[in-house]
């Protein structure tokens, strides 16, 4: 759902290949030193129909989006019928579908972000109720018309600020031909951040970076985004890490601090990970990724995960999990003050790992648009 222009559009369920080592490199030096990385194994829990996104749910449970439309309710005795189905409002096509779901902290509402059928972005609020989603209270939050059918972004989630945080890609074809990653008059190529219980249908939280700049969008918090296919924030300090997927050579993984104030400019177009694209000229306010890999390898598509907080493996806590579509293999990232000093190989490859879902109790999971979704257990 992510496979940058150069490697042509998706077809059917995404039909890329391989399961090769990513030739890795840290944006702040030469090269990460590698240290002794975490024993971890994969057991695979469930299977879904191509599985793009999941939410830690009410009861301890794990809510897990499928592409084709549906939500599905992962507990101890696998993965239950549909929750919710939106099928026959959506598509498949290009980088279509439905791409993000998240609930806000009390799970007294949840969220679903899609394409619907004529392409335009959308995110839609339910009531829940009993831990069960409220049909009749369905109203639509926001919208965004794409220009072309890849780069959707979609993913969601609710931020340490009970803020809805929400990315956008820059609206597809390749090479940004719009502009739309340093142009503050769009949504498109940025991450969002809104208030959906505010206002109607949400309201713009007083302190975003741009509410002020009459030529800039009140909703943006950060800008300079080709297709942040997959954000989080770390449950342990509310951090905030983005796997920017890159056009033709450099996949990228940006981070902000807890204490952010928002309006942070991610480079692209100008600049693909700390390189100038295309001649481009560097912004002299740009925010270089904490990472960036080059596709050396089969690597091709970076999968943003979530920095571990779960009890089952010690060695891991704090430690970044991503992983690459292409490639499929699991890696993680040391960090300390928001610079990198380790790079691990995790020796697990999920397959064309598309999204990462956290439990309630921190653990992780792994999911692979094929089907499989694995939990992130001790060797």
């Amino acid at each position: 759902m992510k496979v940058r222009t150069r490697s042509s559009a998706i077809i059917g369920t995404i039909c890329l290949v391989a399961s090769l080592a990513l030739t890795t490199a840290s944006a702040d030096q030469p090269a990460a030193p590698r240290q002794a990385a975490a024993k971890v194994a994969l057991k695979n829990v469930a299977t879904a129909q191509n599985p793009t996104a999941g939410a830690a749910g009410p009861g301890g449970t794990v809510w897990i989006a499928e592409r084709p439309g549906t939500v599905r309710v992962l507990d101890d005795q696998g993965l239950g019928e549909p929750a919710l189905d939106i099928s026959d409002e959506t598509t498949t096509d290009g980088e279509r579908g439905l791409l993000g779901i998240a609930f806000d902290k009390e799970f007294a509402h949840f969220y679903i972000s899609f394409t619907n059928l004529e392409g335009t972005s959308t995110v839609d609020e339910f009531a829940m109720r009993d831990g069960k989603i409220q049909p009749d209270t369905r109203r639509t939050v926001l919208t965004q018309t794409q220009p072309y059918s890849n780069h959707n972004g979609g993913d969601i989630k609710f931020g340490p600020d009970g803020y809805l945080y929400i990315a956008l890609g820059d609206g597809g074809a390749g090479g940004d031909p719009h502009g739309n990653g340093q142009n503050l008059d769009t949504l498109l190529g940025k991450i969002l951040r809104i208030d959906p219980s505010g206002g109607e249908p949400y309201a713009i939280p007083p302190d975003n970076p741009f509410v002020d700049d009459p030529n800039a969008k009140d909703e943006i918090w950060a800008y300079g985004l080709r297709n942040p296919w997959r954000f989080s924030f770390d449950a342990g300090t509310g951090d905030l890490l983005i796997g920017d997927v890159g056009q033709n050579d450099w996949e990228e993984i940006d981070w902000a601090p807890a204490d952010s104030k928002g309006g942070e400019n991610y480079g692209w177009s100008q600049m693909e990970g700390t390189h100038p694209f295309r001649g481009g000229t560097e912004p002299a306010n740009h925010v270089p990724p904490v990472h960036e890999y080059d596709r050396t390898n089969l690597g091709c598509s970076v999968t943003g995960g979530y920095v571990y907080r779960g009890d089952a493996i010690p060695d891991l806590k704090g430690q970044y999990v991503y992983s690459d579509y292409c490639d499929g293999t699991v890696r993680s990232l040391r960090m300390e003050n928001g610079k990198v000093t380790g790079v691990n190989d995790l020796g697990v490859n999920g397959g064309e790992v598309i999204s990462f879902a956290q439990g309630g109790n921190g653990e992780l999971y792994v999911l692979a648009i094929g089907g499989s979704i694995s939990r992130i257990d001790p060797a």
